[in-house]
């Protein structure tokens, strides 16, 4: 599935009652979908679900799913993979929690040099990917495995542990008590990326590039220069989410990170069907993770073991690809039709037109 360029779901709706909800459903299904599921798993588990304490577990728990979900998005809408992301938050967070612990760093340097790492982490894929045309699945999956070697090497396989400041834990606190920190860090990225993607040139080079290579090149849009960009976007929020991953779990270890890779995706790619169908978009990505995190924590509250999360991930994996290349497919037959419609129209009233200039004879 590309990034590419699909209609705008915000176009007017035509047609139909019928094909009016279903562009409707096709739009906001995982916001529906949200919503149910809520009222579902509140029904069901009206002492546990519904409370103050488990919203705040769920964006607290998920704040650094969806952060990498987020980076994962930017690549893709260019046409790539990262799949880096999961191991580089692993190494990230152990920096973070070491280079104060084993170093004496001040918190806001190592915090500093953490993003800055995970930044130079992404420009060394967008290098490798542009540069020398390594496929970016093989280029991320070999720097994703460097970055797992690296974590065991500096950790011993033990754990990083130590006194850390309480302004470095307090990054992955609350506000006023009340609302998880890192779920306004989502927010706020979200809220950056979605002005970039939906109003600035990049986002629009982004999706043209990952719809149409050779049309970006073409009309002068570097593959080099913005999919390295986004490389470095997607390694500096990476390391961002390592960050607030170590000062969340105040203690650093080699086992950790990898098993944020594959919600990441699905987060991701099911957001590819909803709110702008057929592409990856940011606000379809948080829906996304939500709906992953409510469906989640409301089987395990009903009792359902500890392997029932990864084979739920797994299978929406494979749900959300199908269903995002589905959406893609669909908007592509849309925009064709309309495009043909637009041009049989414009043939009629140009012989329309013809007809009635004719001279008299």
């Amino acid at each position: 599935m590309s990034g590419g360029s699909a209609p705008d779901s915000a176009a007017p709706i035509h047609g139909g009652p019928a094909r009016q909800a279903l562009r409707l459903v096709s739009v906001y299904g995982l916001l529906v979908l949200l919503i149910v599921l809520s009222i579902a798993f509140s029904v069901l588990l009206p002492t546990t679900f519904p409370t103050a304490f488990n919203v705040r577990s769920i964006l607290s728990d998920k704040s650094v799913v969806a952060l990498l979900a987020l980076a994962v998005m930017i690549p893709m809408a260019a046409g790539h993979f990262d799949l880096s992301v999961g191991y580089l938050v692993g190494l990230c967070h152990i920096l973070a929690i070491g280079l104060q612990v084993n170093l004496g760093w001040p918190w806001p340097i190592a915090v500093a040099f953490v993003v800055a790492f995970g930044a130079a982490v992404g420009l060394v894929n967008g290098l490798l990917v542009t540069k020398l045309k390594i496929d970016s699945f093989i280029a991320t999956l070999g720097i994703g495995t460097i970055a797992y070697g690296l974590a065991s090497w500096y950790t011993g396989g033990r754990q990083v542990l130590g006194d850390l400041p309480v302004a470095f834990r307090a990054i992955a606190g609350s506000l006023a008590g009340t609302v998880p920190l890192p779920a306004v860090y989502v927010l706020v990225i979200g809220l950056g990326l979605w002005i970039a993607f939906e109003y600035l040139p990049i986002g629009r080079y982004l999706y043209v590039l990952g719809s149409n290579p050779r049309t970006a090149e073409l009309v002068g849009i570097s593959p080099r220069r913005y999919v390295t960009a986004a490389f470095v976007a997607s390694g500096t929020l990476t390391g961002f989410a390592g960050v607030v991953l170590g000062a969340r779990l105040g203690v650093g270890q080699s086992s950790v990170g990898a098993e944020f890779l594959l919600p990441a995706f699905v987060g991701a790619l099911l957001g590819a069907t909803s709110i702008r169908p057929g592409r990856v978009n940011v606000w379809g990505t948080i829906l996304a993770v939500l709906v992953l995190a409510v469906a989640v924590a409301g089987l395990q509250q009903l009792g359902a073991s500890f392997f029932v999360e990864p084979l739920f991930n797994g299978t929406m994996l494979i749900a959300a690809v199908g269903l995002a290349g589905y959406a893609s497919r669909r908007q592509t037959r849309t925009g064709e039709r309309a495009s043909r419609v637009a041009i049989s129209g414009g043939q009629a009233a140009s012989s329309t037109t013809d007809e009635g200039t004719k001279p008299s004879m």
